[in-house]
């Protein structure tokens, strides 16, 4: 790990902080990054399986997750 500086809007890391309850400035941004990776990688995910047609009923779907 390695010191970086940078300019932040402080107050969009201050909402952060509140939204998060991040403690600290650098909790708060190592909490976003996450979440930025988490959702580009849930994206990634849903592109490349695409969609897929199934053809069943309300009733037949909820049959087969009682059975489960």
């Amino acid at each position: 790990m390695h010191k970086t500086t940078v300019e932040i809007d402080e107050k969009l890391l201050s909402q952060a902080m509140e939204i998060s309850g991040a403690k600290t400035k650098k909790k708060a941004i190592e909490i976003g990054l996450k979440e930025l990776i988490k959702s580009m990688n849930r994206d990634q995910l849903k592109k490349e399986l695409g969609t897929y047609d199934i053809d069943l009923s309300s009733e037949e779907l909820e049959k087969m997750r009682k059975d489960e």
